[in-house]
């Protein structure tokens, strides 16, 4: 994606805020999220024929700098792999657990085991050792997957929703269910109290759109560093 069409995505995403919680217009909000997300995701899952944010991040990655673990830009220090790994596990588990109230992509598909970490949370507050230990150990191949996988069930759980879903809030129990599958660190509970606050619309405008769309550029800048 070039300048011209990260401007066009952010006008689009002001435009899905505006009409998402209409239920006149649920057709129409539906359309676009497909439109957006599909970019933020590879274009293997098939709704453009236009280069992606993550094609972006991909085309001609070092996978020295995929692990590079600390960075030392200004807005973060974390590596590529852990941005693709965080932003892939807060979507999973917002999307199926939050919403579908179904299953994690990650036992669904068995890729845990194949991305070879020990990590099922969402990445949130965790120690400079475990960053590096991800970092260096993750099955990138796997990863990439992975964030295949969660992207296509994610419209396939949007395209599902009937008019005025949009509206509904998070049932607790789904945020209960957090925990229990250690999807979310104890520490880290004010980011389910944040997402408690939130209604589908909410989840849809953040977790599944806008903060991939935040990390994979922060992954650009940091791919833009270390490979000038």
């Amino acid at each position: 994606m070039d300048k011209d069409q990260l401007k066009v995505w952010n006008e689009n995403h002001k435009n899905l805020k505006e009409i998402i919680i209409n239920p006149e217009q649920h057709s129409q909000a539906v359309q676009l999220f497909l439109d957006q997300h599909s970019l933020v995701h590879s274009s293997t899952i098939g709704r453009t024929s236009l280069t992606t944010l993550e094609d972006a991040l991909l085309r001609d990655l070092d996978e020295t700098t995929f692990r590079q673990y600390p960075v030392s830009n200004p807005d973060t220090k974390n590596s590529i792999a852990w941005h693709l790994w965080h932003i892939t596990r807060i979507e999973d588990m917002t999307m199926n657990i939050l919403i579908a109230n179904e299953q994690q992509v990650l036992f669904t598909h068995h890729l845990l085991e194949k991305m070879n970490i020990p990590f099922v949370h969402s990445g949130n507050d965790m120690s400079e050792e475990e960053i590096a230990l991800l970092s260096s150990s993750i099955d990138l191949e796997s990863l990439l997957t992975y964030r295949t996988a969660v992207g296509t069930r994610t419209q396939e759980i949007v395209s599902s929703l009937n008019s005025g879903d949009f509206n509904l809030s998070i049932d607790h129990n789904r945020i209960e269910r957090l925990f229990e599958e250690n999807a979310v660190m104890a520490r880290s509970n004010w980011l389910t109290d944040y997402w408690s606050k939130k209604n589908i619309a909410g989840l849809i405008l953040m977790p599944a759109t806008r903060h991939i769309f935040l990390h994979l550029n922060k992954s650009i800048r940091v791919k833009d560093k270390l490979q000038k």
